[in-house]
């Protein structure tokens, strides 16, 4: 291969090409046992957490006692036991060599923020001699007050009032981050202003787990379950990603500024001989994805399954299940140390939804549940009668949710980045829709035609009110066009982007079923008071919550033009867009319920309106001025060195035929560079028409339609020039290399 091309800037791309096929695997550090072999996994996970377990260990029997207290009952912990729990973590981290702490917490900004102090602390002698000690306090530990005022509020405070506070969240567990820049102590937090707004992600979920937690317990106890105390929801977040060396993204403006590519022709070859998916894992990539698993482990991070995604250079890691709130946690941390790990790799770890056209885009599928204290899945069919009923009832409860709140659940996965990817023939459509398989969906249709479901042999349960089947795992096949899937004992949310907290949609749909079992809670009390038997009442409220949400179950083909058809007919919202989809939020009917539940105020819910929009705004600018320099630096210059070049060939040695062919050649790219001229004209002239906006609101719907079609327009003619200009002219790495070169490692 010739690595130095003669003329142009495309040598850096040869260079780059080069250096990614012939990268050598790095070198993976591992922790050893005694006997000098690689330690099993489960000698070291978790050794860079410290949770219950470690707190058990490490804490007076009275210290423990009082902070099972403070997680169990809500009761506010006691600065004695705070003392001596900072004090058993500072031990415990100054061992592992942790010189800093910080309080680690999710601003409205799609990240994680830190601040990052030292444990050392002055002491003075009595000789005036200064000593350095380690020294954390419990009131450290507690809370923070980083400076806010950089950070998105919507307008719950002004810009003058910097404070903002971060408080310790004791249900997730302390971890060390470790990296060639030394160890810090991490303390996961939620973040709050002066007047107690949440000005963070995690606040709503650890709100809505337990306004879920309320009110499921308090239908549960009606149906039966009179001993249930607790109901917590569980998540395992399916986490989808990019791989590209390194000296790619250096070549790439618009990956660097925007995560994607803005411009691209489709490689010949993408992923139509469908050999990516759960194909051999490139040599290179399993070295990474080892090592990461490895950091992972040490944070207690239960990584259970890795593959080669669907498109070139895509790859999927997914954990076991673990507490909703543990589990946003991890997925945040996990996305960090994705990227983190991939640098040690020669790599960038993409986390955008459509880094590349054409080719399938990144999700992360949700797989939600719901468990009581005995560690029953309240979404598992069981064995016997009750455990039957009630997961039908829970199932109604969920479908009731989804039905009544499908637009607010689709505002929640709003982000320009998920509008790539919604809707095409990859991913969920837009519509919220829920998928259940043959056997629920006969068993439901049963029930609200009041008629006993057919079932095998020795399958029919009687309960003395009717008969159902004995209800199994459902083995239809998965519908992977389903944004909200039920697959034998969980919901999976497929419709989440890659690049998400998921602590957002998890929150909204936490309170949607809580709002959900409040409604079943006062219903089945009305029928409890009308019929004798329970049982009865309970089949009762199962068929009027399943005729109440029929048009929400949807078993067929997702991505048909049919569906959208029919969704409109049933009165499902269809919000195509992130800029129709936010606008939900304004509407106080449709958010009333976190209102009620205590998940957001509507003051919260109106701030996270205004900062959803302002990302919005910003996020397509900054994509629409990136391809616009792209296209004038880079795109522009490629096509004018090209035809100067076809301008100087000398005629007089071709023969007519090739005289002919050569000034179609040069007519068809003086065309294309006539159309690429007239579309950055376009797009900058729509850009300053918007930019001289005043609204947000009227920005975020221009740049979603006006600015997004003139885009569009430009990338097509830069495209096909791109198909049309000599290889060793083009100065941006190519599809063909940025997603193949890693399958010859």
């Amino acid at each position: 291969m010739e690595t130095t091309p003669s003329t142009g800037r495309s040598s850096e791309r040869y260079t780059a090409l080069n250096t990614a096929v012939h990268s050598p695997p790095r070198k993976i550090e591992r922790i050893m046992n005694a006997q000098g072999k690689t330690a099993p996994v489960s000698e070291y996970f978790g050794s860079m957490t410290f949770g219950l377990a470690q707190m058990r260990e490490k804490l007076p029997k009275d210290a423990f006692v009082s902070l099972l207290k403070t997680l169990d009952q809500g009761k506010k912990l006691q600065k004695e036991t705070a003392e001596a729990i900072a004090s058993a973590i500072k031990e415990w981290a100054v061992t592992k060599g942790t010189t800093h702490f910080c309080h680690w917490f999710q601003p409205m900004t799609g990240l994680t923020a830190e601040k990052h102090d030292a444990f050392i602390s002055i002491q003075h002698s009595q000789h005036s001699e200064l000593r350095v000690i380690e020294r954390f306090t419990g009131s450290q530990l507690i809370q923070g007050e980083p400076d806010a005022s950089s950070f998105p509020s919507g307008g719950m405070r002004s810009t003058f009032e910097a404070r903002g506070y971060t408080a310790w969240d004791p249900t997730s567990p302390i971890f060390i981050i470790e990296d060639e820049g030394g160890r810090t102590l991490c303390i996961p937090t939620v973040f709050f202003g002066y007047h107690g707004q949440a000005l963070d992600n995690k606040t709503p979920l650890l709100r809505s787990i337990e306004a879920l937690n309320t009110e499921a317990c308090d239908f549960l106890k009606l149906v039966g379950d009179v001993d249930v105390k607790r109901i917590t929801a569980t998540l395992g977040a399916e986490q989808e990603y990019f791989l590209i060396d390194r000296n790619f993204v250096a070549l790439r403006p618009d990956l660097i500024m925007t995560g994607r590519t803005l411009l691209g022709a489709s490689s010949p070859r993408g992923q139509q001989l469908e050999d990516h998916y759960f194909g051999s894992i490139p040599r290179r990539i399993k070295n990474f994805m080892e090592d990461a698993e490895h950091e992972l482990y040490k944070l207690g991070i239960p990584v259970k399954t890795r593959h080669n995604e669907v498109a070139p250079s895509q790859f999927e890691l997914a954990p076991i299940f673990e507490d909703v709130n543990i589990s946003a946690d991890h997925n945040t941390l996990t996305m960090e140390v994705l990227k983190r790990i991939a640098l040690r790799h020669g790599l960038v770890c993409l986390l955008h939804e459509k880094p590349f056209a054409g080719i399938n885009g990144s999700g992360k599928h949700n797989n939600w549940s719901m468990s009581n204290d005995k560690g029953e899945n309240l979404l598992e069919p069981g064995t016997t009668p009750h455990q039957n009923l009630r997961f039908l009832a829970v199932l109604s409860v969920v479908l009731k949710a989804v039905h009544d709140h499908a637009d607010v659940l689709r505002a929640s996965i709003a982000t320009p980045g998920n509008d790539h990817r919604l809707g095409a023939n990859e991913a969920p459509p837009a519509i919220i829709s829920v998928f259940l398989g043959s056997l629920l969906s006969q068993i439901l249709d049963s029930i609200e035609a009041g008629k006993v479901a057919a079932a095998t042999e020795g399958s029919i349960i009687d309960l003395g009110v009717g008969k159902i089947p004995n209800i199994s795992k459902d083995y239809t096949d998965r519908n992977r066009t389903s944004p909200f899937a039920f697959t034998g004992n969980k919901f999976e949310f497929r419709a989440v982007g890659s690049s998400a907290n998921v602590a957002v949609p998890m929150a909204i749909l936490n309170a949607a079923v809580a709002d959900a079992f409040h409604e079943a809670t006062t219903k089945l009390k009305k029928l409890l008071s009308q019929k004798a038997n329970r049982d009865e009442a309970v089949i009762e409220m199962i068929k009027g919550f399943v005729k109440d949400t029929k048009a929400v179950r949807f078993e067929g083909n997702g991505y048909s033009e049919e569906w959208k058809v029919e969704a409109k007919k049933r009165g499902l919202p269809i919000l195509s867009s992130s800029a129709e989809a936010l606008e939900i939020l304004k509407d106080e009917k449709a958010t009333a319920f976190l209102v009620r539940q205590k998940v957001l105020s509507g003051d919260e819910i109106a701030a996270r309106y205004h900062i959803n929009v302002e990302r919005y705004v910003k996020t397509l600018e900054i994509e629409m001025y990136t391809l616009s320099e792209l296209v004038t630096t880079h795109v522009i210059p490629a096509i004018e060195r090209h035809i100067v070049a076809l301008h100087g060939t000398h005629e007089s040695l071709m023969s007519n035929s090739v005289k002919k062919t050569h000034a179609d050649r040069v007519k068809s790219l003086e065309g294309v560079f006539e159309e690429v001229l007239k579309g950055l004209e376009k797009l900058n002239e729509t850009m300053e028409k918007i930019h001289g906006k005043t609204d947000e609101t009227e920005k975020m719907k221009a740049l979603s339609t006006l600015a997004s079609m003139a885009s569009n327009e430009l990338r097509s003619a830069a495209d096909q020039a791109e198909g049309l200009v000599a290889d060793d002219l083009w100065p941006l790495p190519k599809y063909r290399e940025m997603l193949f070169a890693n399958t010859l490692s």
